[in-house]
């Protein structure tokens, strides 16, 4: 069965090849269009210098956590994102008839590897942040910011794997859970201490974007007095995810 999954893959990868000159333009549209967002950190930081403590290479590790994150997330589950279509235009039928478990067919049935230009541009905020930070290469924290990773990207398909379920009541409404996948994006690239009390804890027991990413960070830059085990709540996506 796993080799039929990364079969099916394969298959969907190499349609996408076959325009090889499309695929550089979307991989560099991709890339291009997410610097908006650390060029509008950027300008922050160039005004103010400092935000609640956080510096602008601080701020730049959770930025290149999550984007690398949304990105793994956004490349390989893009059959969850467009399930809807199947259900309104009765497709979902023929998924349905054939003899192999249909959540793997849509896990691979559009892995658009062109959304890595967003990881792209992520990795190298992230490598930058942290050699200007002095974390090394070969350290625990390295091991954590990695685990960051992983977690969000599970967070991040499990929240599209949730859109995918909502169509089968409905397919005109699915544009709400934009607040949760692109608006937990933009809220989460920001250290949770600048929200109120309330956004802090939707971000943290509803939506656990602070758990997969703010608050490991924040122990291994000092900004929280937290437990060590904090480290591993980079597992509460690995768990929403399964869940």
């Amino acid at each position: 069965m796993c080799k039929l999954f990364f079969k099916l893959i394969a298959v969907s990868l190499r349609s996408q090849m076959q325009y090889p000159a499309s695929f550089l333009m979307l991989l560099v549209s991709h890339f291009l269009g997410t610097l908006v967002d650390i060029l509008g950190i950027w300008v922050l930081f160039d005004r103010f210098n400092i935000i609640q403590g956080w510096s602008l290479f601080e701020v730049g590790i959770i930025y290149g956590i999550i984007h690398m994150g949304f990105a793994l997330a956004e490349t390989f589950a893009r059959g969850f994102d467009e399930f809807w279509k199947m259900i309104k235009y009765g497709d979902f039928d023929r998924v349905l008839l054939r003899p192999i478990s249909p959540l793997m067919q849509l896990a691979a049935s559009d892995v658009q590897i062109m959304r890595i230009g967003r990881f792209m541009q992520g990795l190298i905020v992230c490598v930058w942040s942290a050699r200007e930070l002095s974390i090394p290469l070969l350290s625990h924290d390295v091991l954590i910011i990695l685990s960051c990773i992983l977690g969000t990207a599970c967070l991040f398909y499990g929240l599209f794997v949730i859109q995918a379920a909502i169509s089968f009541w409905t397919v005109e409404t699915l544009e709400l859970m934009n607040i949760t996948t692109f608006g937990g994006l933009q809220m989460g690239q920001y250290p949770l201490s600048i929200y109120n009390t309330t956004l802090r804890s939707l971000l943290t027991f509803v939506l656990p974007i602070a758990c997969v990413v703010y608050y490991p960070i924040a122990t291994i830059l000092k900004h929280e007095a937290l437990s060590p085990w904090i480290a591993l709540t980079p597992m509460c996506g690995v768990i929403f995810l399964i869940a």
